[in-house]
């Protein structure tokens, strides 16, 4: 059950507890991933199929099995019924509904004196996105990457995903790829998959970044070729922090602790309130609802080492609670939710009222369940349109106005001892001071 914590206006030692509970790479883990990075680079796809083989049970006989074919999507479409693609296509709506505003468009300026300027707006020419196998499938994680990079105008978007002995991909992911208009699904993943589309080899094609969660092999993979490629983040252990009040149910609160306790022994569950009656109902609920769910000895196993209530005096010292964990998910069952919102300054998603939990989020709310963990929601923010999009900016300046700036740049690059700087001002001008000085003389 959760330990309580007065904390008494003392948090940050507390905080610090919670925030420290990073899944840690090895050296082993590291220099492995580094040894396959190396591999591939010599011997691309020969060494992507021993990966392969090796690590997940499938032979590949040739380039006809690195890829799904278009009857494999079809068939994976009709496998999961009519209803769950109804369900897909109503989460597409949602998601685009919320990340067409985060669109942005090219602009410029237009001055007086014949000076333009401007910045161009771009979608990335091609991603990967990295979708988990094994036993628990992910069709969310497909359309929460897949919707804000169609949007952002990304031209090729890929997915890799591991297959085991027999080559098949989950029916659920090829679903969910069919319906954000994916076409190109490779049967390749583990840090192999990350590290083939990261170099570029026959059969798997170089992308410009990666994104998508997975085990510690492929965090590492994609830490090692950042700078080859961008990526979206390294996420670590789930987290969910709820600010409530004594009116809040207790009931919702349990359950909604349990929702991201099951995800993993190292999730945090945190409640922070100013009311020890409503702790110790929660800690009831939780006894009563435990028992029924699949995952109770994980959600034990996390809500002893990573879980806690939080005793405070005001809702206003919660929220400063929160905000130095700056938790991956934050609810606010609290009266007047939306009140709160400028207390708030790093979450990841907030989810205000008793009728907005977590889990809708994880799944149709509209916003994006892929989010900074472990703190770095201080200087992170959730993915979205503007992670597959890049910046250019550009000017142009006439000469008669490059001229009112001559020698400002030229005394500023002087200053700065870089007299190639200011010598590329001034040879555009020499022809016109050598004119100036024959004019003088006659």
């Amino acid at each position: 059950m959760l330990k309580t914590y007065d904390l008494q206006g003392q948090f940050k030692d507390v905080v610090k507890k919670f925030s420290s509970r990073k899944t840690e790479i090895s050296q082993q883990v590291n220099e492995t991933v580094m040894q396959m990075i190396e591999d591939i680079e010599k011997n691309g796809d020969q060494a992507i199929m021993k990966y392969c083989y090796e690590l997940d049970g499938y032979r590949m006989e040739g380039p006809q099995d690195f890829i799904v074919s278009k009857q494999e999507i079809l068939d994976g479409v009709t496998s999961v019924g009519k209803d769950f693609m109804r369900i897909l296509e109503r989460t597409k709506e949602q998601l685009i509904d919320f990340h067409q505003h985060q669109v942005d468009r090219s602009w410029s300026i237009y001055k007086e004196n014949g000076v333009m300027m401007g910045q161009i707006v771009r979608g990335l020419e091609k991603v990967a996105l990295y979708v988990p196998g094994g036993t628990a499938t992910y069709p969310s994680t497909v359309m929460m990457n897949a919707i804000p990079a169609k949007l952002a105008g990304v031209k090729e978007l890929i997915i890799i995903t591991p297959v085991k002995a027999d080559g098949k991909v989950n029916p659920s992911i090829l679903a969910a790829a069919y319906v954000c208009g994916i076409e190109r699904i490779y049967k390749v993943g583990g840090a192999h998959g990350v590290a083939g589309v990261a170099i570029g080899t026959n059969m798997l094609p170089k992308v410009d970044k990666i994104v998508g969660p997975g085990n510690i092999y492929v965090a590492t993979a994609k830490k090692c070729c950042y700078g080859r490629v961008d990526i979206d983040m390294i996420a670590g252990p789930s987290e969910v922090l709820i600010v409530a009040d004594e009116k809040a149910n207790p009931q919702y609160i349990a359950a909604d602790l349990m929702s991201q306790a099951e995800h993993d022994k190292l999730a945090s569950a945190i409640l922070v309130t100013t009311s020890q009656s409503l702790i110790e109902q929660v800690n009831v609920e939780l006894q009563k609802q435990m028992p029924f769910l699949s995952r109770a000895d994980i959600i034990e196993s996390s809500l002893t080492n990573y879980g806690g209530a939080f005793l405070v005096d005001s809702i206003e010292e919660a929220f400063q609670v929160s905000n130095e964990f700056a938790p991956e998910h934050l609810e606010v069952l609290v009266e007047n939710p939306m009140n709160t919102l400028p207390l708030i300054h790093n979450a990841g998603s907030i989810f205000l009222g008793e009728y907005t939990p977590e889990p809708l989020g994880d799944y149709m709310s509209g916003t994006n369940h892929v989010l900074p963990t472990g703190g770095t929601a201080k200087f992170y923010s959730a993915l979205g349109v503007y992670d597959f999009v890049k910046y250019s900016s550009y000017s142009y300046y006439p000469k008669q106005v490059l001229q009112t700036f001559k020698d400002d740049v030229m005394t500023f690059a002087n200053k700065e001892g870089l007299d190639g700087h200011a010598n590329s001002i001034a040879v555009r001008f020499k022809e016109d001071e050598s004119c100036d000085k024959v004019k003088s003389k006659e």
